[in-house]
């Protein structure tokens, strides 16, 4: 197979699609790989070191698109790349749909087969895709936080450890899952004194048993949640739900609770952003304000930190790209029914339900593609 890997185009995006190794494991299972020029400069790595792997570094993307058999990716197709994708060909990245319609239209008159990394699932329920990028989006929710509550940013001038004699910052974690549990680590880390809350009891004892009086836990429920937004300093929204739109969990409304000057940052924002205010922000404008609250809502957290994150990502999306390299999608998915989970598009039909009930589109089961291909 010929697998294709084009540069980022999304604004501030550094990573990149195959790691030098990934191509090394592409090529020794006698695959083709072709990079397009300076695709992994941001994340450090050289074109020779794609070369010295074995790959053949391209000019353009629109050649990469042209001729592969099978497109990596990080991020979701932008819409001039949209444009270049063709019948049978196979995408994989991060997708990111239920927000998207325009994005879904496009995959689907392409003809195109995706495979989504957040909606790849294991044995163990869990998203091996989407966890690394989760846990570096965690780790820097609290450290991009602690920036925006800086008065200079527009936010409440208050340091999450304090000093002796000043308390410090209380941080209100929505979500107990990977990203949650990273976020508490670190802004427990920094200082500050923190709360997640969480739906699931079982999740909420693994909590407790794991970093116990680390940070404190608390059963998620309309009103608790209004009690610790009037106390927050910051607030980091964590909540995921498999592939479908973050539900709306704080309310404009809200803000007249909340401390002046309060940060929410909103690690959903790639599902549609888990605050009613949130909308996508970059890295080089990543912050705003509504009624004296400050919202960082960067759709691409784990761009800023490009190296680490492509290498933890190159770790995980490996194993799968390699299957669907060397068997072709259809025989990788029925061989694994977790990879079939991130199957979203294919031949102009949507596959997956929670984008298809999130944007009134009708769904084809995987399983009937695997049928009919």
């Amino acid at each position: 197979m010929k697998i294709g890997c084009p540069k980022e185009i999304k604004p501030q995006e550094f990573r990149v699609g195959l790691t030098p190794n990934a191509a090394r494991e592409a090529v020794g299972h006698g695959h083709e790989v072709v990079v397009e020029r300076n695709a992994g400069l941001g994340a450090g790595f050289p074109d020779s070191d794609y070369e010295a792997a074995g790959a053949v570094i391209i000019d353009t993307a629109e050649e990469i698109f042209a001729t592969a058999d099978m497109i990596v990716k990080v991020k979701e197709p932008q819409a001039v790349e949209r444009k270049m994708l063709r019948e049978g060909q196979l995408l994989f990245t991060y997708l990111h749909l239920a927000p998207d319609p325009e994005q879904t239209r496009d995959l689907m008159e392409s003809g195109c087969t995706a495979i989504a990394y957040e909606t790849v699932t294991d044995e163990r329920g869990g998203l091996p895709l989407l966890a690394p990028m989760s846990e570096v989006a965690g780790r820097l929710a609290p450290q991009v936080g602690a920036w925006t509550l800086q008065k200079a940013n527009g936010g409440r001038g208050v340091l999450m450890g304090g000093v002796p004699g000043v308390g410090a910052a209380r941080v209100l974690v929505i979500g107990g899952g990977v990203v949650g549990t990273h976020a508490a680590r670190i802004a427990a880390g920094m200082g500050a004194d923190v709360t997640v809350l969480d739906r699931s009891l079982p999740r909420l004892r693994y909590l407790d048993d794991v970093f116990g009086s680390t940070f404190r836990t608390g059963y998620s429920s309309a009103g608790l949640l209004a009690e610790h937004l009037g106390l927050a300093d910051m607030v980091i929204g964590a909540v995921l739900v498999p592939g479908a739109e973050a539900p709306k969990l704080v309310k404009r409304a809200d803000f007249a609770d909340m401390k002046p000057g309060a940060a929410l940052v909103d690690v959903a924002i790639d599902q549609g952003g888990c605050f009613e205010t949130s909308r996508a922000t970059t890295h080089a404008d990543p912050i705003y304000e509504i009624d004296g609250i400050m919202h960082y809502c960067v759709a691409n957290m784990p761009g800023a930190v490009a190296r680490t994150s492509t290498i933890a990502l190159g770790n995980a999306t490996m194993p799968f790209m390699l299957s669907l390299a060397d068997k072709g999608w259809q025989q990788a998915c029925a061989d694994d029914p977790h990879l079939l989970n991130g199957l979203n598009v294919h031949a102009g039909k949507l596959t997956y339900y929670a984008v298809g009930k999130a944007l009134g589109i009708d769904v084809t089961a995987p399983q009937l593609m695997l049928k009919a291909a």
